[in-house]
């Protein structure tokens, strides 16, 4: 009986052959870009293809860092990564995890190992990067003496910053011995003192970079004491060294930016603070001056003789009051004094005896003011206006009304 199986199970059992091929798990394929499709989400298709036939690749979003340039069709690539094959489609395709352009690949190869070895040695580790200092006085810079990158370093930093010195180490920067005259130019700029290091060129291919890509360069870097700055190619180019550097900057323009702070930035910065401060200096001196203005006006109201110069004249109006009161007292008091003594005058005894009439009292000193008071013998004493009459009764009679 003939076994059948089902379109799962082959596909299943080919992508298993596949899988279990060590030479499929690791491979560099050479050829041409055709039909290459950048998806939205992220993944890249394309096929490869040479007079003997094609082969369909797909580079996904996470492995896009192995992509250092942008493929399109016609180019000329080595592609690395894994064959393997579709189960739903029930076909294989090549899985990229690398893609350089063809004569590059070798360099490539060497240029990611290193990488690989030197960060897994710490050597690109935040915790060993320098911060750039601020309004430096000195700028190093390892570079080729005639080449554009010094050229653009010179510009740039003397119109930021004209008092700046710049320690040029003239160095090969590409070809035989360009590696130790970079170590060289660093290692002579880092004993000479200066504040920061640049170390650059311009772009290139991959064969032009490379002495930015050797080890000892790397090491050269990481061991300076002086704060270096890569700047070695253009945006899309990264070397061993811009990993190692304290700072990486895309072209050498851009590192001495980085590296220069503006002159002129700063004085407009120190004017505006100046400005800043004056006015905040007038503002308060013209506050504590009304202030002061406010308390001397406030120390004469509080003056000690002009309060007692106030008491004074308070006293003196005072006193005139007082004065102009008792006088009113005693002008009311008089006028009641001359009312009571006319009183006192129509009621005195002496008036009554002064017109004829006596004031008569017995032996005990009594009025006498009724005949029945008095019997015959009894001392009388009569009160005239000048003296008194000692009299002894003899009679009396009754008066009638």
């Amino acid at each position: 009986m003939k076994n059948v199986y089902s379109v799962g199970q082959v596909n299943h059992y080919v992508k298993n052959m596949f899988t279990q091929d060590y030479f499929l798990r690791k491979v560099y394929v050479k050829g041409e870009v055709s039909n290459c499709k950048y998806h939205t989400s992220g993944h890249v298709y394309f096929s490869l293809k040479d007079e003997t036939g094609t082969l369909s690749c797909v580079m996904f979003a996470g492995q896009r860092r192995g992509l250092a340039f942008r493929m399109k069709d016609g180019d000329k690539v080595v592609v690395g990564g894994t064959v393997d094959v579709y189960e739903r489609d029930g076909r294989y395709q090549l899985y990229a995890k690398e893609i350089t352009l063809e004569g590059a690949g070798a360099l490539y190869e060497r240029y990611l190992a290193l990488k690989q070895e030197l960060e897994d040695m710490g050597m690109f580790a935040r915790e060993y990067k320098q911060p750039i200092p601020h309004f430096i006085h000195t700028l190093g810079v390892v570079t080729a003496p005639t080449g554009a990158a010094i050229q653009d370093i010179r510009n740039i930093a003397g119109r930021r910053n004209p008092y700046l010195q710049i320690i040029l180490y003239p160095a090969l920067v590409q070809g035989d011995g360009a590696a130790e005259s970079i170590v060289k130019g660093i290692r002579m700029l880092d004993e000479a003192g200066v504040d920061v290091i640049i170390v650059g060129r311009g772009g290139g291919s991959i064969e032009d970079l490379w002495a930015f890509n050797e080890e000892i360069v790397a090491r050269a870097i990481f061991e300076c004491r002086t704060p270096v700055i890569s700047a070695v190619g253009h945006e899309t180019d990264f070397t061993i060294a811009d990993f190692v550097a304290d700072l990486r900057a895309p072209t050498p323009s851009a590192a001495t930016e980085l590296a220069v702070d503006d002159f002129r930035s700063v004085m407009e910065s120190f004017r505006i603070y100046r400005e800043r401060l004056q006015r905040g200096m007038d503002s308060k001196v013209e506050l504590f001056a009304e202030r002061l203005r406010a308390f001397e006006l406030k120390f004469k109201y509080l003056n000690p003789e002009s309060m007692l110069r106030e008491k004074r004249i308070y006293a003196a109006d005072m006193e005139e009051r007082l004065n102009a009161a008792i006088e009113r007292k005693l002008t009311e008091k008089r006028h009641e004094l001359a009312v009571w003594i006319q009183r006192f005058e129509g009621l005195s005894p002496l008036r009554k005896l002064n017109g004829g009439y006596s004031f008569v009292s017995g032996a005990d000193g009594h009025a006498i003011t009724s005949i029945t008071q008095v019997k015959k013998g009894d001392r009388l004493s009569i009160a005239v206006t000048d003296g008194v009459i000692e009299a002894v009764a003899d009679s009396s009679r009754r008066e009638e009304r």
